[in-house]
C-alpha cells in the first residue's frame, strides 16, 4: 500500500502563476538562470536557484540556502505565493508535442522511500543530496517535487478524469519551451477519500526522475525527527511532496552518450573493433531501429548498429538494458571508458537537443564519436526497481520537466 495524502501547499495566485513558475533547479548553470530570471522578481529562481542573488560562486554556498529562505519568506509576504486553506490534491497536466501526462500532486511517505515502498533506480551522489539537503532545512520546505511514477488504477484515472470535466482550471499557460502546464485543485472531500483509496490499492510507488531530492527529503526529516523524539508520524516533514503519473502517460526520451577520443584508433580500425560484438552498416539516420540497436556517428557518417545475439544477457534486468551493453561490449573494451560515471571522456546529451546535437559536438572537433540510443521503456524501469538494481548512469531522461514554483510544501512552520 503506497500513501499519497493531500496538503495544504504554498502556491501562486492565478494571476502570478505563469511568471513565479520557472524551470528545475539543477537544469541550468548560474549565467542561464540568472537570464531567466532577469526582470522578474517573482521568478521562483530567486527561491531555487538564490545563487543568482547572492553573487556566489556555487549554488551551495552557505549563505545561498539563507537567501532561499529569505526569499521564500519574502514570496510569501508579496503574495507571489499563498497558503491553501485546507489539505487538497491538485492535478497537474502537461502537454508537448501532442503528449499528454496528468499527475496528482501530494504527498508521499518519507517512512515508505525508506521501507522500500518508494522503488528507487538510481544512486545518489553526495554532494547533490547534501545541497538540497541544505536547501530544504534552510526553507523549512520542500521547494521542487519528486516526479513518482506507478502501474495505472483505474480508480486514480476516473477520478482524475471525472474532476477535469466539470472544473475549469486553475492555472492554464505555456512556457517558452512550448510546454503547456495546467493545474486544477481538488478540495471535495469525497474525491479527495476516492483518490487516497486508490493510492492505498497501489503497491509500489517509483521514482521516475528526483532520486536526490527523494534522498535530501529523508535525510532532513530525519534530522527534524531527531529535534523533536515525541514525534507522531503525522507531522509533515514525514511527508514529502511528488507529483505522481501513472505509467502509461510517461515519455521517456533517450539519452545518448559522446566520447572524445578513439582511444588511439584510427577510424577504420575503431570500425572493425566495433564488428565483434554488433552488425554494422552506413545510415542515412542515427535514429536507432529499435531495442539493442544504436546509432554511431563518427568521421561525418551515421551508421546502424545491432548488438549480436549473445553479446547481452537477454534476461537479466540490467545487462539487457541498451546503455549496459554498450558500455560492456564497446565503450569499456574498445573506448577504454571503464566507469562512465567519472571519466572526462564521456559525455551524456538529452534525447530532448535532437541528433543534430551529437552531429555538432562530433563535426566541431570537440568529440570523436557519438552514440544514439533507444529509449528506456517504463517496463524496464519499473523491473530494474523491482529487483532491486540500479541502473547505470544517465539512462533516462523524461519530457516534459516538472515546472517548479506551482506548488511548496512547508514541513514546519
Amino acid at each position: 500500500m503506497a500513501t499519497i495524502r493531500p496538503f495544504a501547499a504554498l502556491r501562486p495566485p492565478k494571476a502570478y502563476a505563469e511568471q513565479v513558475s520557472s524551470l528545475p533547479y539543477d537544469v541550468m548553470n548560474n549565467a542561464e538562470a540568472t537570464a531567466m530570471a532577469a526582470g522578474n522578481p517573482s521568478s521562483f529562481l530567486h527561491i531555487c536557484r538564490a545563487d543568482i542573488d547572492t553573487g556566489a560562486a556555487a549554488i551551495h554556498d552557505p549563505e545561498c540556502y539563507e537567501r532561499s529562505a529569505q526569499n521564500l519568506a519574502d514570496f510569501i509576504a508579496k503574495g507571489f505565493l499563498v497558503r491553501e486553506g485546507k489539505p487538497c490534491y491538485y492535478i497537474y497536466r502537461q502537454m508537448m508535442w501532442g503528449r499528454v501526462q496528468t499527475g496528482i500532486v501530494g504527498c508521499a511517505s518519507v517512512q515508505e522511500y525508506l521501507d522500500g515502498t518508494i522503488k528507487r533506480h538510481e544512486l545518489t551522489r553526495h554532494e547533490k543530496e547534501l545541497d538540497r539537503i541544505m536547501h530544504f532545512d534552510a526553507c523549512s520546505a520542500q521547494t521542487e517535487p519528486v516526479f513518482l511514477a506507478y502501474r495505472k488504477h483505474e480508480g486514480i484515472s476516473h477520478a482524475i478524469n471525472e474532476w477535469i470535466k466539470f472544473h475549469k482550471p486553475e492555472y492554464e499557460f505555456m512556457t517558452d519551451d512550448g510546454v503547456t502546464h495546467i493545474l486544477w485543485p481538488v478540495d471535495d472531500e469525497g474525491v479527495i477519500a476516492n483518490i487516497q483509496q486508490g493510492f492505498d490499492e497501489t503497491p509500489y510507488l517509483y521514482i521516475a526522475d528526483g532520486h536526490h531530492r527523494t534522498a535530501s527529503s529523508a535525510a532532513v526529516s530525519a534530522k527534524r525527527r531527531e529535534a523533536k523524539p515525541n514525534y507522531t508520524g503525522e507531522e509533515e516533514f514525514n511527508f514529502l511532496m511528488a507529483v505522481s503519473f501513472c505509467d502509461e502517460d510517461l515519455f521517456i526520451m533517450d539519452y545518448n552518450r559522446v566520447v572524445t577520443d578513439l582511444n588511439n584508433l584510427n577510424v577504420a580500425d575503431f570500425i572493425t573493433a566495433v564488428t565483434e560484438k554488433f552488425e554494422i552498416s552506413p545510415a542515412h539516420t542515427g535514429t536507432p531501429a529499435g531495442s539493442h540497436c544504436f546509432g554511431m556517428y563518427v568521421d561525418g557518417q551515421w551508421y546502424s548498429i545491432r548488438a549480436k545475439e549473445g553479446s547481452f544477457d537477454a534476461a537479466h534486468p540490467i545487462e539487457s538494458l541498451d546503455c549496459a551493453i554498450l558500455q560492456a561490449n564497446l565503450l569499456a573494451p574498445i573506448l577504454a571508458i571503464e566507469d562512465p560515471r567519472t571519466s572526462p571522456r564521456i559525455d551524456f546529451v538529452g534525447g530532448i537537443r535532437g541528433l543534430d546535437a551529437l552531429e555538432a559536438r562530433v563535426n566541431s572537433g570537440e568529440m570523436a564519436v557519438a552514440f544514439s540510443l533507444y529509449p528506456v521503456s517504463m517496463d524496464e524501469l519499473f523491473h530494474v526497481a523491482d529487483s532491486g538494481e540500479i541502473m547505470p548512469p544517465k539512462s533516462t531522461w523524461f519530457e516534459p520537466k516538472l515546472r517548479s514554483g506551482l506548488f511548496v510544501h512547508k514541513i514546519e512552520d
